[in-house]
């Protein structure tokens, strides 16, 4: 009823429920479309629901008589109470809770609603809920005051729409996304609860319910300002990984936090092609394996990239892509393939030296039962000996394996390592005759102790083996280097060196630098030697934390290790 008095208030009312109506139209459209069956179920039926709701109310100021306009008003407050359950139903489902499916809170549910109606149903006989009389000001219109069943049910309704927005807040707070925008829409379905305060205090003002503008604003705002983030909070639920949402042209339209601080690249990357801002995981998403390796200051990450589309009514319209984190299993299963490929070489060099062991031992038996027969005592004594010395040699090596096997584990700790204490204490455990050392620099490397001696030792029983008479080494930038003046080896592929059962120089340094590699290995480090190097063999070994000291005294160590100190 249009009347006469002040229109504007009347038309602000047209206006608002015009508005509702409009946008809970618009959020139908892309409410139908929402890929989870329960969430879509429970946001069209708040949408419906407060649209019908809107529609009621806006043919109440509309009504050309009081009769219809009572009935409007009536019909208002019963399609405004499915709302509630609307509301709740979309909260549980879009949290990932089960209440919407709990059977006994479904029959209480419907029961309560049923109570209501029938008290808003009879209302014209008893006036328990509502009564209302024709008023003229500020416009002709239907006056309408509230009894005590109203705030009854007001109290308990706002109870359970508060229900509602803690399921949704804590979901927000717990979520690794910027949830701002999307709990300024939640709240924005409060702002009408205000407005009721403020028409109870106003009497100039109409008894009319605004919850159904706050809907739509809630709605629209989820469904076309804020979609990504809406949906991917709601996909997000529980899972501790880096998420990267790309539109349909894979541009970067959200990241939570860990994708950010996993990979900083992200931070402004907003709108910027997957490719431009992250290659490496955009290679992955193009054919890779879906494993990425990054590395970084603490050593090599990896990540298995996932993805997932976003299909809606209108098409794909973009993919979620979840890196997570799988360093340790990633370790773990590297670390298990290196032992067995070490196990598989130590069982090969072994053998293969059990085998020549054998046929040398059986030989040399033979031959000293010949010598033997034949009289001289003397060469079967020798033969015996040689036997036996290679006997001994053989059991040396098998120590050698048992040992390099327990040491062969990946390094968990590292500890600062000085350097120069600890390569004298290799050479001394070492005690080669007729071989000088020189140590050149000092300082601290990151390293297992043991297993650094044990390092370092293999390459210096190389070098003894190698014909060499004078050994260098030397701490490096990003590792070290032991050089020596023995034999060279320019035919020789690098690789040979590292040959468990070969024999270079001879079969019982064979396992000598193959031990330098695996030791390097176990700590995450690079063993190779200079194809370059000319006047011996020089082991590179790279990949380590070093930190030297300036001006740091070398030192040369005779064939007894007494030390003289020196700066190289």
């Amino acid at each position: 009823m249009l009347g006469t008095g002040v229109p504007t208030l009347l038309s602000l009312y047209v206006v608002a429920y015009a508005v509702a109506i409009g946008g809970c139209l618009l959020a139908l459209r892309r409410a139908v479309a929402i890929d989870d069956d329960e969430t879509r179920r429970g946001l069209v039926a708040l949408v419906v629901s407060s649209g019908g709701w809107a529609v009621a109310q806006l043919a109440y100021l509309l009504a050309p008589t009081p009769t219809l306009q009572y009935a409007l008003y009536l019909t208002g407050l019963i399609v405004g109470l499915t709302t509630i359950g609307g509301w709740l139903y979309f909260c549980s489902a879009y949290t990932g809770r089960a209440f919407h499916r709990n059977q006994t809170y479904r029959r209480a549910a419907v029961g309560a609603y049923l109570a209501v109606v029938a008290i808003k149903v009879t209302n014209p006989l008893h006036g328990f809920y509502f009564t209302a009389e024709v008023a003229t000001t500020p416009f002709t219109h239907l006056a309408v005051q509230q009894g005590l069943a109203h705030w009854v049910v007001t109290g308990v309704s706002y109870s359970l729409v508060a229900v509602g927005f803690f399921m949704l807040f804590d979901q927000f707070l717990e979520a690794d996304f910027d949830t701002r925008p999307l709990a300024a829409l939640v709240g924005a379905t409060a702002l009408p609860v205000a407005f009721d305060v403020v028409e109870v205090a106003t009497p100039s003002l109409l008894d009319l319910s605004m919850e159904p503008v706050g809907v739509a604003v809630f709605a629209v705002g989820t469904l076309y300002v804020f979609e990504d983030r809406f949906l991917s909070v709601q996909l997000s639920d529980g899972i501790d990984d880096s998420l990267i949402y790309l539109d349909e042209d894979d541009r970067v339209r959200e990241t939570n936090d860990l994708a950010r601080e996993t990979f900083p690249e992200l931070r402004g990357a907003r709108g910027d092609p997957i490719s431009t801002a992250l290659p490496d995981v955009a290679a992955e998403l193009d054919g890779g394996e879906g494993l990425l390796e990054r590395s970084g200051a603490g050593g090599s990450r990896f990540f298995l990239v996932t993805t997932t589309e976003f299909v809606r009514a209108r098409g794909t319209v973009g993919r979620l892509v979840m890196c997570s984190d799988v360093t340790d299993s990633e370790r773990r299963r590297r670390e298990l393939a290196r032992q067995n490929d070490q196990l598989e070489s130590f069982a090969a060099a072994m053998r293969h030296e059990l085998f020549n062991t054998l046929q040398i031992v059986a030989g040399r038996v033979d031959l000293a039962g010949a010598e033997l027969e034949g009289g001289d005592v003397d060469a079967a004594r020798e033969s015996l000996r040689t036997a036996s010395r290679t006997a001994d040699r053989m059991r040396r090596l098998v120590e050698d394996f048992a040992e390099l096997a327990r040491k062969g584990q990946t390094v968990e700790d590292t500890e600062s390592v000085a350097f120069g204490s600890t390569v004298e204490d290799a050479w001394r455990s070492l005690g080669p005759d007729g071989l000088r050392l020189v140590r050149e620099g000092d300082g601290q490397i990151d390293a297992d102790p043991e297993r650094l001696e044990s390092l370092l030792a293999s390459a210096f029983r190389f070098a003894a083996h190698n014909d060499a008479s004078q050994v260098s080494v030397t701490l490096r930038e990003d590792g070290l280097v032991v050089a020596d003046d023995g034999e060279e080896y320019p035919e020789l592929d690098p690789e040979a060196f590292f040959e468990y059962g070969g024999a270079v120089p001879d079969a019982e340094a064979g396992i000598a630098l193959p031990n330098v590699r695996t030791l390097a290995e176990v700590h995450g480090w690079q063993a190779t030697v200079d194809p370059d190097y000319a006047g011996g063999v020089k082991v590179v070994v790279s990949g380590a934390c070093t930190d030297i000291e300036e001006r740091s005294p070398g030192a040369t160590l005779g064939e007894h290790g007494q030390a003289t100190a020196s700066v190289e």
